[in-house]
């Protein structure tokens, strides 16, 4: 359990825009290079142990045009052996000998190609020493052709990307375009990047995370996987429950789940509304005015909120913990806001009726629906092991939709808990959730529907790339599978489940591949 720190003590810090090293025939060419560090998170805590992007946490904020394409190098400067435990049991099945420090990065929600993508098995050590049999080039390209939209980068290796995030590989990456630029939102000093995560530190200022789940058997290897993690302390942009002075104005918040398993309720303590512009795959429709707003891991939320009628007042953003929240449980704060600052002008920017056009899937041609179940058992040693379709990472690829093609998934959760499944390279559009008798089907196989098919909530009808598929319901979603083939990967985003082993390959079959 960590320290009792006190809230609201240090500012918010703000990110940093990573500028490039060079040009390359127009094109900028990024150095990011992964390091160990200490970074103090807190007033009364010491400095405590990281690993980062240039040395920060979280990682420096890219921040590009759409079509403005760039090339970075992933620099891998870390040490040989990890401060975390890890768990080799794993990764038996893939009969191989790995290092214990690989990484590779993925930018989360990219139209990317797959050589850039951040496969998990295209790790590589320090200073390229070692790569993964994935491994195909040093430089990565993003060509940051889609829409305007808050995308982020972390780790990706396999078998250790739970504990490579929480070591603190994670950053914010922003396309913006011309669309987005016309319709006058809250923008400079009023448009405010926002990470949450929670960690648990020890007495002097190092990260916990622990070596086995509670209570082990004498059988369980230590290390060992542990099936999820919560930490109790909650930061935002690498601050322990920081706050914000503020104008009474409106601002836009781009907010990251950044947590390894944590999920979130987010309101304000004031009941006041806010709304919500955008999400995973950029602007929706039209705003969705919200009391509050629910997150998985992974999930993003574009969001204005409005502090004009506040001036003077202190508010705090929480995390509705349920009824039966365990009263010493303090993740119910996550932030404070400050309605402090006097307004430094008027406040021109707008709040417009209309935002996007989105396209729907419905009318294209359908040429797979695929019911997929998320599943789980246990393994040799009787610890939990979530599984996609009852199919482990090592087993043949299933999942090889043709380049163009549009799809239907039908995630069908036979587990207790919702999982936010991600899928690489595209954004999808979510149809519906149905209920089904979870009992009855573990009985005989039989699926019951008790309830109607319901559609997505108002602020999820946009573009997404993780979905949260709850337990005991169908959920459905369309994608179209472009603009490049190759291979990428699907899994559910609580990492600990990703590592072990709620993970699968996806090949998208071009005309070479034919």
């Amino acid at each position: 359990m960590s320290p009792n720190l006190e809230k609201f003590v240090d500012r918010l810090p703000l990110a940093e825009k990573i500028r490039p090293v060079r040009e390359e025939g127009g094109i900028a060419y990024y150095e990011v290079t992964m390091e160990e560090f200490w970074q103090k998170l807190h007033r009364d805590l010491r400095p405590t142990r990281l690993w980062g992007y240039n040395r920060s946490f979280p990682g420096p904020m890219f921040d590009v045009n759409r079509g403005e394409k760039i090339r970075v190098k992933w620099i891998n400067r870390l040490p040989q052996r990890h401060f975390l435990p890890v768990d080799t049991t794993i990764l038996d099945e893939m009969g191989m000998e790995l290092p214990e420090v690989r990484t590779v990065v993925h930018l989360h929600g990219g139209e990317t190609e797959s050589a850039s993508d951040g496969y998990p098995e295209a790790w590589f050590t320090r200073d390229f020493n070692e790569t993964g049999p994935h491994f195909k080039k040093e430089v990565y390209e993003y060509l940051n052709s889609q829409r305007a939209t808050t995308l982020w980068y972390h780790d990706h290796a396999i078998g250790i990307t739970r504990l490579n995030v929480y070591a603190g590989l994670l950053g914010m990456y922003i396309i913006r375009d011309k669309e987005e630029k016309c319709l006058n939102l809250p923008a400079g000093d009023y448009e405010i990047p926002l990470i949450i995560a929670d960690r648990t530190f020890n007495n002097d200022g190092s990260l916990f995370y622990p070596s086995q789940p509670a209570n082990p058997s004498e059988s369980l290897p230590n290390p060992s996987v542990t099936p999820f993690f919560l930490g109790d302390t909650i930061l935002v942009n690498g601050k322990v429950w920081p706050y914000l002075e503020v104008e009474p104005r409106k601002y836009r918040f781009r907010v990251i789940d950044g947590s390894n398993t944590r999920s979130y309720q987010l309101y304000f303590d004031t009941g006041q509304s806010f709304y919500q512009i955008g999400t995973d795959g950029g602007l929706l429709r039209k705003p969705v005015k919200l009391e509050k707003l629910p997150l998985e891991p992974a999930e993003r939320a574009d969001i204005i909120v409005d502090f004009s009628k506040y001036a003077g007042r202190t508010i705090t953003l929480k995390n509705d913990l349920g009824p039966n929240a365990d009263p010493e449980d303090r993740t119910d704060d996550i932030m404070q806001f400050r309605v402090s600052l006097p307004l430094s002008g008027d406040d021109i920017s707008k709040l417009p009726q209309s935002l996007s056009s989105i396209p729907s899937l419905a009318n294209n041609k359908i040429t797979a629906i695929r019911n997929l179940k998320l599943s789980g058992t246990t393994d040799e040693y009787g610890r939990p092991l979530l599984l996609l379709d009852d199919k482990r990472w090592m087993d043949p690829v299933t999942e090889t939709p043709q380049l163009g093609a549009t799809e239907i998934w039908s995630l069908m959760n036979i587990t207790a808990f919702t999982h936010p499944i991600h899928i690489h390279l595209i954004q999808f559009q979510i149809l519906d959730r149905r209920p089904f008798d979870l009992n009855l089907y573990n009985q005989d196989g039989q699926i019951v529907y008790t309830g109607p098919a319901v559609p997505p909530e108002p602020n999820e009808r946009g573009w997404k790339d993780t979905v949260a598929a709850p337990s005991a319901q169908i959920t459905r979603v369309m994608m179209r599978f472009a603009p490049f083939a190759g291979d990428y990967v699907w899994h559910c985003h609580i990492l600990e489940h990703e590592d072990y082993d709620m993970m699968r390959p996806l090949k998208v079959i071009g005309p070479e591949n034919q």
